[in-house]
């Protein structure tokens, strides 16, 4: 069902009339298939763009629109134009508040557009609320504004300034040589080794959400499976052979950590049995890294974030392709043995061995 009208001449009227807007588009809008729609709302009226974690592909994060998107870790240019924004409308999310999640600033005039009364004022207040399907509701949205668009002067050239110095920040990692290997440069290399636009990924809980969301470019729908407002660590892989089953033309990457495997890695035979050909890239430091700040007494007393295990050799034995990267000059030919693999039908586990790294995008 659609929004009612009269609420949707108000929000349009907020819309057209606000100086610093901001969209918060959540998984409503894969839902509803809704992705056309929110493009040209915030096209036409030259509106920045935010997802949340499950949200994160709805819009095409190399529009000059995208602000990016994440969930504990975000660009920062999520953080600085939601500081800034007078107006936030939430289109197919929740707004539920959550440590996983983009926390939403105070003082703000909240629109709240979701499918479920129940969401509305439950954890942010909300001025304006749109109650039925996002597509349907971006859609009365753009019928109510009738043409009419916005000049907001400037915008994108402060999106690609704050992306550019963010990135400028974040390169020693990105591009870091060192051995054991940074997290980043390994996600970084997979950006840009991989055909984005023919590629799902997923992470997992942990470490690698933090690392991998606010920087992997999400450009088509659907390309990105985001999750995490809870953390069960090892479900990124069940993750991704789902998607290459619903679409076994597309490379299928899960991202996952020493933790995560130790969870569900036995079921990697899964993907080797079923001749499900994913590519799995695994992140190991030898322990729980992100948890070394608040396990400090349990660590030294009976390190109890201490993991050990050769996972390449595992996959092998398993049937798979396993293959263990500790030097950085091989992270991008792997990965295209990697591919390759998949390509002919093996699952394929890729082990880089890194830093303990603790560092993420936070503001």
């Amino acid at each position: 069902s659609g929004p009612d009208p009269e609420a949707v001449k108000s929000v349009a009227k907020v819309l057209r009339n606000a100086e610093r807007p901001v969209i918060y588009a959540g998984q409503g809008v894969h839902y509803a298939k809704a992705w056309d729609e929110l493009r040209e709302l915030a096209e036409r009226l030259q509106i920045p763009v935010t997802t949340s974690l499950q949200g994160k592909s709805a819009f095409p994060e190399n529009h000059p629109l995208s602000l990016g998107s994440g969930g504990r870790s975000i660009p920062r240019a999520v953080h600085e134009f939601l500081q800034d924004a007078d107006v936030i409308f939430g289109i197919g999310c929740s707004f539920a508040a959550t440590g996983f999640g983009v926390a939403m600033p105070k003082g703000k005039t909240i629109i709240h557009a979701t499918l479920d009364p129940a969401d509305v004022n439950k954890d942010v207040a909300s001025a304006h609320a749109l109650i039925g399907d996002a597509r349907l509701t971006l859609d009365a949205l753009l019928c109510e504004l009738d043409g009419a668009s916005a000049s907001r002067d400037g915008v994108t050239d402060r999106i690609a300034t704050i992306k550019e110095e963010w990135l400028e920040q974040w390169k020693p990692k990105l591009t870091d040589d060192s051995s054991p290997l940074s997290p980043y440069r390994v996600i970084w290399d997979l950006l840009h080794t991989v055909d984005v636009d023919n590629t799902i990924i997923t992470h997992d809980a942990g470490s690698p959400r933090d690392q991998l969301s606010p920087f992997w470019e999400s450009r088509v729908p659907l390309s990105y499976i985001g999750w995490g407002k809870t953390t069960q660590l090892g479900t990124g892989l069940g993750y991704a052979m789902g998607a290459k089953l619903a679409r076994p033309d597309q490379l299928c990457i899960n991202v996952w950590g020493d933790a995560a495997i130790g969870f569900t890695g036995m079921d990697f035979e899964t993907a080797v049995r079923e001749r499900i050909p994913i590519l799995s890239i695994l992140l190991n430091n030898f322990s729980m890294a992100i948890e070394l700040p608040i396990m400090q007494a349990a660590t030294e007393k009976y390190r109890s974030t201490d993991i050990s295990g050769n996972y390449a050799d595992m996959a092998t034995a398993f049937g798979g392709y396993g293959e263990r990267v500790t030097d950085a000059a091989e992270i991008v030919p792997a990965i295209k043995r990697g591919i390759a693999q998949t390509e002919a039908g093996n699952p394929a586990l890729l082990e880089f061995i890194t830093q303990k790294e603790i560092e993420i995008s936070k503001f």
